[in-house]
């Protein structure tokens, strides 16, 4: 039997039945992101050979739906390493437990950071490219680096305040002991879940129907959210086309003696499409900005479309993925 290089890992396992959407149809993307994030997390920690955290997932494209009771496969491999860094490439794929046909679900790329013993950055193994598929991968990160710092600038300058008029899903609950890390702190791909779901809520209030997400973007991580803290998640719809709404959502946290001094955490921007009785995308309705907030946001996230499309696509076609 062959030995598994050690930049790249294979997570395979069972779709449960608690992680389906409420129609029962697939599984929620929200559940997905924290696949992605497992197996990019065991990736990067094997690669380290130390604890990591998540820095940042970019563009996760959700390109067919998974079915319940699927088997999943999530790939993992380093792409590119920094001095403290990680690029980790993750694709999910499902099959049918019958027919064992792994098709391909989604993909992105994951940025961790090792971590010491001290709590602060540590130098990780520089990783090499070993053969042409490699070399391709590594310019692909690399191209991306650029591109993926001009998005963040953008996120972060766009303004959310008590100004904008869009319907907005607002959750809020404590971290609790089961959603921590190694290092204490709640887990990446948890917040991811949270993400799914609270913008999933925000889409599916907006729609006023079953709504599944077909993307998730702009992903960083800004600060820890310790356990036994305040959760705040915000999603707010800031732009809706004829079948996709564009939802930004917010992550905070606060101490519980202190709940107004909320600090952010997380920040993303999802896109969700209203599915129809026949399984295609519906047409949603349409929403319509009121304030200059609104308007700007709007233009906001045309401005993101935009921007994500001057990106270089993955040339997954080398990992064999149509």
């Amino acid at each position: 039997m062959s030995e598994t290089p050690p930049d790249r890992i294979t997570l395979r396992f069972m779709a449960l039945p608690q992680e389906v959407t409420k129609s029962g149809t697939s599984i929620a993307e929200g559940r997905v992101l924290e696949w992605i994030d497992r197996a990019g997390y065991a990736c990067a920690v094997g690669w380290a050979s130390t604890y990591c955290v998540t820095a940042y997932v970019g563009n996760v494209h959700f390109t067919r739906a998974i079915d319940p009771g699927s088997i999943i496969a999530a790939h993992a491999r380093i792409i590119h390493t920094g001095s403290t860094s990680m690029h980790v490439l993750v694709r999910v794929e499902s099959a049918d437990v019958r027919e064992r046909e792994y098709r391909h679900a989604c993909d992105c790329i994951l940025i961790f950071v090792a971590v010491g013993d001290d709590g602060r950055p540590t130098r990780v193994p520089e990783w090499v490219p070993d053969d042409a598929i490699d070399e391709r991968l590594h310019e692909a990160a690399l191209e991306r680096i650029e591109p993926r710092r001009d998005i963040r600038d953008a996120m972060a300058a766009a303004s959310y305040t008590e100004a904008g008029t869009a319907p907005e899903s607002l959750f809020r609950f404590l971290a609790a002991p089961q959603h921590a890390n190694w290092g204490g702190k709640t887990h990446g791909g948890t917040v991811m879940r949270w993400i799914g779901e609270t913008a999933n809520a925000c889409g599916a209030s907006w729609a006023k129907a079953n709504v599944v997400g077909v993307y998730s973007g702009g992903i960083h991580f800004l600060n820890p959210i310790p356990i036994g803290n305040i959760v705040e998640i915000r999603s707010r719809l800031v732009l809706t086309t004829q079948h996709s709404m564009h939802v930004a959502t917010h992550v905070h946290t606060a101490a519980p003696e202190t709940p107004d001094d909320l600090r952010l955490t997380t920040r993303c921007m999802s896109v969700l499409v209203n599915v129809g009785p026949d399984g295609h995308a519906a047409e949603v309705p349409t929403w319509r900005p009121h304030s200059d907030e609104d308007q700007q946001l709007q233009e906001h996230a045309r401005e993101l479309i935009s921007m994500r499309h001057r990106m270089h696509a993955l040339p997954l076609e080398l990992l064999g993925v149509d």
